[in-house]
């Protein structure tokens, strides 16, 4: 699926679309024709939540119908266990409109969130390939 970006990908400041792939339930991918981002679902390894600004909401069009994903960049190294995930920056899309933006949240707001957390703080050993 196609999205037009809505906002600045943090040091990506020219990217207009973006095209979204999911790969299996925890991984997705965005790219566009300079750049790739290996995405992770961050719902399925902890409470996640956080709270939308009005104008984020604004940009993106976000009604109370509307079909809202979020997934985090994650930096993938080998062995899988040692990726990094980017908890304070999290990409929301919104499938009605296929609009996306990052969302920079508050680290002092959001302290339990990191901005480079090892995916194996999160996921049982047997369950990372």
């Amino acid at each position: 699926m196609n999205y037009t970006v809505k906002s600045n990908i943090l040091g990506f400041d020219n990217l207009e679309s973006m095209t979204f792939s999911k790969i299996d339930d925890l991984f997705s991918s965005i790219k566009s024709d300079d750049i790739s981002f290996t995405l992770i679902n961050p719902y399925l390894l902890r409470e996640y939540s956080f709270d939308l600004s009005i104008a984020i909401r604004t940009l993106l069009q976000i009604e109370e119908d509307s079909e809202i994903l979020v997934y985090n960049i994650a930096i993938i190294q080998n062995p899988l266990d040692e990726s990094k995930i980017n908890f304070l920056a999290p990409l929301v899309f919104n499938q009605s409109n296929k609009t996306m933006a990052q969302v920079v949240l508050n680290a002092s707001d959001n302290p339990s969130f990191g901005i480079a957390e090892p995916l194996k703080n999160y996921r049982p050993k047997d369950k990372v390939a």
